[in-house]
């Protein structure tokens, strides 16, 4: 059950952020030795690898437009990397728990990265950078904060990503109705007024 909530977590954590997850796990292995922790993740080539790609998405999550073209390209990753960290924290090779741990994984994953997605399309629908460095360096806070706590607390930790998750989902429907709202709006504002027909006499 612990593992099948890390995975959970993990998974969420990654639709977010993967590298970031990659990353606080592998220090997490090194440096204390957790035995959740799968011990590959603390390698120093997978270590350097995630703090590489964890510095490129800090840059790129923060700029407008690019963090929604970064996002595009993560669209694979983000669950790929949820589904093999759900595989490898959930035990033996070949094994039931393996696979679902993998499908939790994955799946969480990819409904967290849709929400992190669709926030970005529509806080891009505002022109000013603030918002997206606010909202990235929140993301980056709750990634931190889920990830860390599940390494110790994993059902804890689990049940605080499924919220974030459903709260996510639930304001990314209402964010999208606004846009789409404000976009009719606007093609509305462009159009030419209807000509009416003359009336004869």
């Amino acid at each position: 059950m612990d593992s099948l909530s890390l995975a959970f977590s993990s998974g969420w954590a990654s639709g977010v952020n993967s590298y970031l997850v990659v990353l606080v796990l592998g220090i997490a292995e090194r440096v204390g030795g957790f035995a959740e922790v799968p011990d590959v993740l603390g390698r120093w080539e997978v270590l350097g690898l995630a703090g590489l790609m964890y510095a490129m998405e800090f840059v790129a999550d923060k700029i407008p437009v690019i963090d929604s073209t970064w996002d595009v390209i993560s669209t694979a990753i983000r669950p790929t990397v949820g589904a093999v960290l759900g595989v490898l924290v959930a035990g033996e090779a070949g094994s039931l728990p393996e696979a679902v741990g993998g499908v939790v994984g994955g799946g969480t994953a990819l409904l967290s990265h849709l929400v992190k997605a669709g926030g970005r399309l529509a806080i891009n629908s505002s022109p000013e950078p603030v918002t997206n460095i606010a909202a990235s360096i929140a993301e980056d806070v709750a990634v931190l904060g889920v990830v860390w706590f599940a390494i110790e607390h994993p059902r804890t930790a689990a049940a605080v990503a499924a919220v974030l998750l459903v709260v996510g989902l639930v304001l990314l429907w209402f964010a999208l109705r606004l846009v789409r709202r404000g976009w009719r709006r606007w093609r509305g504002r462009g159009s030419p007024p209807a000509v009416t027909g003359a009336t004869g006499p």
